[in-house]
């Protein structure tokens, strides 16, 4: 299945590597070009490492470090220099490549933005995370949903990062939508290991998908990121995972998104994916399809609300040394900025 890391490649597979990047301190545009080359030159060494690699995939925060600085100056655009160096790196290297930024979004907080670049330089996946780590993180919550795309050897590929994998429904999303491979990407310390391991296999088995996640890793002089690039596959085990915590290793595994497709279709047992929209088909015609799930239809209904909420003490950033926010979410942000 493996085939020793990706050296071995199967005709159906598709082999990943998770560059468990060095954390950086980022703090001027000076800054910022030079981080911008060392993700390119590891683009390149990726290539070199592995010749087989299909995609490579950066941690969240390898372009900006994890000082959570808001400032415009260091802030990025779609069209702007760093991820055209991106581009040009995944087309200099024939191999596809997924990206972390901080967005600038005029009018309100920067995003948190993944980017999926294919090996002719075409963005294919731009995601806004939805889940910043409050209150720790600033940014903006993706307005945008999980989109999927066709990767390599037309694989579906989903990008979440980070917090987003600690909620079940956004791994279940990503499946629903088709996503055979899903990338978390993380800039998650020490304090996290355990819930980062049993989520990433979680996620996978609950799912019937592939997983692969990576951190940052290495110090910057205050934060310690913890690599463990990790890649599960979709029964749960863990086929590669990188467990030295060494800087700028990168983690590689060969994936085979037709097994995956054939335990979507094949599996009884344990295929939850199909299950959980039809409950006791052996029982019922079809199973039942109904919603009896009450945190869903709150939700939707912009009705939820926990039993406790009236006593949950973090509700902003201001613990963090954020201002309280004035701005509802999607409330005139262009328009005051256009203003």
């Amino acid at each position: 299945m493996n085939g020793l890391g990706g050296l071995n490649k199967a005709p159906n597979g598709v082999v990943l590597g998770m560059v468990q990047l060095q954390l950086p301190t980022v703090e001027t545009e000076i800054d910022l070009a030079n981080q911008t080359r060392v993700i390119v030159d590891m683009v390149a060494k990726a290539r070199r490492n592995m010749p087989t690699m299909d995609l490579v995939v950066f941690p969240e925060y390898a372009l900006h470090g994890l000082s959570m600085d808001i400032n415009p100056d260091i802030m990025c655009r779609l069209d702007g220099p760093e991820v055209s160096a991106f581009k040009k790196a995944c087309v200099d290297n024939d191999i596809w490549g997924c990206f972390s930024i901080m967005e600038l979004n005029p009018g309100g907080m920067p995003y948190n933005s993944g980017l999926i670049i294919d090996n002719a330089g075409e963005l294919k996946l731009y995601y806004r995370k939805m889940h910043p780590w409050v209150p720790v993180e600033p940014w903006e919550p993706g307005d945008q949903g999980i989109p999927v795309i066709e990767g390599p050897k037309g694989s579906k590929i989903a990008l979440i990062i980070c917090h987003d994998g600690m909620f079940p429904e956004m791994a279940r999303e990503c499946a629903y939508k088709g996503a055979e491979i899903m990338i978390r990407t993380a800039g998650y310390t020490a304090p996290i290991r355990e819930s980062w391991k049993f989520t990433n296999q979680s996620n996978a088995f609950c799912n019937l998908m592939v997983t692969a996640n990576v951190c940052m890793c290495g110090t910057d002089g205050t934060f310690d990121s913890m690599g463990e690039g990790m890649i599960v596959n979709f029964d749960g085990s863990i086929i590669a995972h990188g467990t030295s915590g060494r800087p700028n290793e990168i983690i590689t595994a060969e994936v085979r998104p037709d097994l995956v497709r054939e335990a979507r279709i094949n599996w009884g047992v344990e295929n939850n994916i199909y299950q959980f929209g039809h409950r006791g088909y052996v029982a019922v015609k079809g199973g039942a399809q109904d919603c009896p799930y009450t945190y869903m239809t709150d939700l939707a209904a912009g009705t939820y609300k926990l039993p406790w909420e009236d006593d949950v003490i973090h509700t902003d950033g201001t613990s963090c040394g954020f201002e309280e926010p004035t701005r509802t979410f999607g409330e005139n942000a262009h328009k005051d900025a256009a203003e």
